[in-house]
């Protein structure tokens, strides 16, 4: 949508009495005019006399001042003076119609009115528009790796299928550390003119440290014991199996893995404790009928 576009037609009695007064006072004016000149040409052939001349002038600044008043309080409520200066051509009944405009190019997300309803100046936005060409983009970034990142730094933000939807660089990190996530926030100016990102997308954001070294962290609560052995559930041919892996840190609901999963590798992310008690009872089955 273009700025100055068309978003909804409004009519209102009081606004066809104020542009009528607007009408009476500006008529008003040019009549004063008119006459003040008439008097100024009789008084320069010595015709008029110079009390007549004062009168028509000071009849001329208070109609001014009428027009200039009638005038401002149009634009007090949006009106301009584009629109004021088509009022004498306006087709009769249109006085009391207004229309409301785009004031920036972007998109309409939120509409709160329906056709024939009432709305007031002192109301509750009518349309939120946002130019979403270019967006900020917050990223979670945790307490430990705090040092690895920085402004500058290419980040590229990915949907959860891998497809890539912008990218940009870090242009400030926020040192604040959230007390319940445990993170702190490093921001993006995004150059989004293709509007794949929306504003309040959550999107995967890979940030290039420069160390070379894929960090893999998977919600805690895929990690469970199995035999004493720190473990996470992959699929394979015939259902799920426990593989042992060696964890880092954890922050917030995530913890590290250093080594037994790739960073591609599909595991169960939900429902790892269920995997392990099915293991268990298969377990103390197959022992039981020995």
């Amino acid at each position: 949508m273009k700025a100055g576009a068309t978003l909804a037609r409004l009519t209102s009695r009081e606004l066809a009495g104020l542009k009528a007064d607007y009408l009476n006072a500006l008529s008003a004016e040019r009549l004063a005019q008119a006459e003040l000149e008439r008097e100024e040409n009789l008084w320069e052939q010595k015709i008029t006399a110079e009390a007549d001349l004062q009168s028509a002038r000071a009849a001329f600044a208070a109609a001014n001042a009428g027009r200039e008043a009638a005038e401002n309080r149009l634009h007090a409520i949006g009106i301009g003076h584009g629109t004021l200066d088509k009022l004498n051509e306006a087709a009769d009944g249109s006085l009391a119609q207004a229309y409301v405009t785009a004031p920036l190019a972007g998109e309409v997300i939120q509409r709160s009115v329906s056709l024939g309803e009432t709305v007031s100046a002192g109301g509750a936005p009518i349309f939120v528009i946002i130019d979403d060409s270019v967006v900020w983009a917050d990223i979670a970034v945790y307490k430990e790796d705090l040092g690895k990142v920085s402004e500058g730094q290419t980040v590229t933000f990915q949907q959860e299928d891998g497809r890539v939807l912008a990218e940009g660089t870090i242009s400030n990190v926020l040192p604040v550390i959230n007390e319940a996530s445990r993170t702190a926030t490093a921001r993006v100016i995004v150059d989004n003119a293709e509007h794949r990102l929306k504003p309040g997308q959550f999107v995967t954001a890979r940030i290039d440290t420069g160390e070379g070294r894929s960090v893999v962290r998977v919600p805690s609560d895929a990690i469970v014991s199995v035999e004493d052995r720190m473990s996470v559930f992959v699929p394979t041919d015939d259902g799920f199996e426990p593989r042992e892996v060696r964890t880092g840190e954890s922050a917030g609901s995530y913890t590290e893995i250093i080594s037994g999963l790739e960073a591609d590798e599909a595991f169960v992310a939900e429902g790892a404790f269920t995997l392990k008690a099915q293991l268990e009872k298969d377990a103390f089955g197959d022992g039981h009928a020995h």
